[in-house]
């Protein structure tokens, strides 16, 4: 039987070392170049993930379930409509039941601390496929996509424009851990919590959008309104309408900047036709390479490095 692998969790960026990132960067190569190839590579057969849903999605369902088949392992996929997870019964519970049934669980939820209390009492690894704090997935997928298609991403600079969100915080978190830098611009009552911006040289503030991107090697956004904030969506489109990220403001960034979005995209808001539907933009590879990027995180917490 294979060797039982040291019970990991993915709840945030921070969790891996650079190391282990620059493991599954490399892994997420590898898997992409035979799917690529129409190579069967299936190293997680007779494994099962249990996918937890309490916040909709299109991307994270797709690319975790076809990517969990694709290595050879089966999917379940629950909602708090079809669980006891909308019946009130204590997530403690739920974690010590689901993990006895299953090898590996992505949980997309709202808390970060209810995520951070299934991996407490989980016998297996749990994925965070985002939460109101962090998305780690998402940016694992981006870091890889600059990366194939514009070198190492250590001492390169990052943009973010727009919301002080999960993205944002995850963003800080890599850069923190892979030796990049995230230059913030948010609007005015939408700054970044403290809390969750981890200490250190490696993110700076503007007030100015354009400042922020100026010189950036990859200028990112999202949503003004994540899920959640709705009742807020049109007091947020009249702060945020500067921080559109239009020609204009790529036209600030270098000469071989990309743009990302991690979709749904508002056209006009956020992100300009222009600018997304544009050459500089990479946000279907970014979209796909979800779909490689987790393959090769699921091989990881349940297999290790001792892979082929």
């Amino acid at each position: 039987m294979p060797e039982a692998q040291p019970l990991r969790h993915f709840l945030q960026f921070s969790d891996f070392s650079r190391e282990e990132i620059e493991h599954v960067m490399a892994r997420t190569q590898v898997i992409k170049q035979r799917f690529k190839r129409y190579q069967t590579y299936q190293p997680l057969v007779d494994r099962t993930l249990a996918m937890v849903f309490e916040k909709a999605s299109t991307r994270t369902r797709v690319s975790f379930e076809a990517g969990m088949y694709q290595m050879g392992g089966s999917v379940i996929h629950l909602t708090t409509g079809d669980s006891q997870l909308g019946r009130a019964e204590p997530i403690e519970d739920t974690a010590r039941v689901i993990s006895r049934m299953v090898d590996i669980v992505m949980i997309r939820t709202f808390e970060q601390a209810k995520i951070a209390r299934f991996a407490h009492h989980s016998r297996v690894p749990v994925i965070n496929g985002l939460t109101n704090e962090y998305h780690p997935c998402q940016i694992l997928a981006d870091i890889f996509t600059y990366i194939e298609h514009r070198g190492p991403i250590a001492g390169r600079t990052v943009a973010w424009i727009g919301d002080a969100n999960n993205m944002a915080y995850t963003w800080l978190q890599a850069a923190q851990c892979l030796g990049f830098t995230v230059q913030v611009s948010t609007p005015p009552g939408y700054r970044l919590d403290p809390r969750l911006a981890p200490p250190g040289d490696h993110f700076r503030i503007f007030e100015d959008p354009l400042q922020a991107a100026r010189g950036a090697d990859l200028v990112t956004t999202d949503v003004w309104t994540s899920m959640g904030f709705e009742a807020e969506n049109e007091q947020r489109r009249l702060a945020f309408a500067p921080w559109c990220v239009d020609e204009r403001l790529m036209a600030q960034a270098g000469a071989q900047a990309v743009f990302m979005h991690c979709l749904p995209a508002h056209r006009g808001e956020e992100v300009s036709a222009e600018v997304i539907d544009g050459p500089q933009s990479l946000v279907w590879d970014e979209a796909e390479n979800r779909l490689h990027a987790q393959k090769a995180l699921m091989e990881f917490l349940l297999l290790g490095t001792q892979v082929d």
